[in-house]
């Protein structure tokens, strides 16, 4: 006899995308809601990129799923070179065509890029967006990372056009499959995004505290929203350790 409850959990479960970064899916039922875009916000220093990358990280190395990375502040190069501390080669992972970097940052701030995959337009979503959907064919991502949106935004400056452009760039990773996150630095603790509009166009925001107590920085993370997903509402601790972020989900932190 079929037990419908067992079933159900199953159901439910393929719909959800591990990150595999510990503790972090013990707060949202077992992970990301799949084909949906998340916005990951933060002040410099909470750790936004190591939470997204390591995210493009396992997705390859634990569950299978090839991952794409667009980078729109920092240069792929850095990028290898810094992931190295937690163990991470991803030469070899883009070697073995399982990941992709799509340099957008190179000719943003005018210095020649040797990169496989070149956003050649300081700043042009249409083309952007193209590049996307070639790679994607190219390696069948099944997850992103969008690192970051406060670079769009500030090239954008007006945020009616923001907002439009970021919602292309949501939908179209959506549409192609990708589970996906979108980092975005903020500056003021009491806010979600930079702009003000980031929050409108994803399913989703984890918001990730790096605040000053006295004479001690403590790391922090919540789940603001997840639309359709029961989350928990209370904000936990978490570290940068030797394997990457790790988050403790039974403790809970007081701001």
């Amino acid at each position: 006899m079929v037990d419908k409850k067992q079933v159900k959990t199953e159901i439910s479960d393929s719909r959800r995308v591990p990150t595999g970064i510990p503790g972090f899916d013990d707060l949202c039922g077992g992970g990301l809601l799949r084909n949906r875009t998340y916005l990951l916000s933060g002040a410099a220093g909470a750790g936004k990129t190591i939470f997204g990358l390591q995210y493009i990280y396992n997705g390859i190395t634990k569950y299978g799923e090839n991952g794409l990375y667009i980078a729109t502040e920092e240069r792929p190069e850095q990028v290898r070179e810094n992931v190295k501390q937690f163990g991470w080669d991803f030469e070899a992972l883009e070697d073995e065509g399982k990941l992709a970097i799509l340099d957008a940052c190179s000719t943003k701030i005018g210095v020649p890029s040797h990169e496989k995959y070149v956003d050649v337009r300081p700043f042009d979503m249409r083309s952007m967006l193209d590049q996307i959907i070639a790679i994607q064919e190219d390696i069948d991502a099944k997850r992103a990372l969008v690192d970051g949106t406060t670079s769009i935004g500030f090239y954008l400056q007006d945020p009616a056009k923001i907002r439009i452009e970021l919602l292309k760039l949501s939908t179209t990773l959506e549409i192609l499959g990708l589970t996906s996150l979108l980092t975005c630095e903020i500056v003021d603790e009491g806010t979600t995004s930079r702009f003000g509009v980031e929050a409108f166009v994803t399913e989703g925001t984890v918001l990730m505290h790096y605040k000053q107590t006295d004479n001690v920085r403590t790391r922090s993370i919540e789940i603001f929203k997840m639309r359709g997903s029961n989350h928990s509402q209370t904000i936990h601790p978490y570290e940068i350790a030797a394997n990457g972020i790790l988050v403790h989900p039974k403790e809970e932190v007081f701001h």
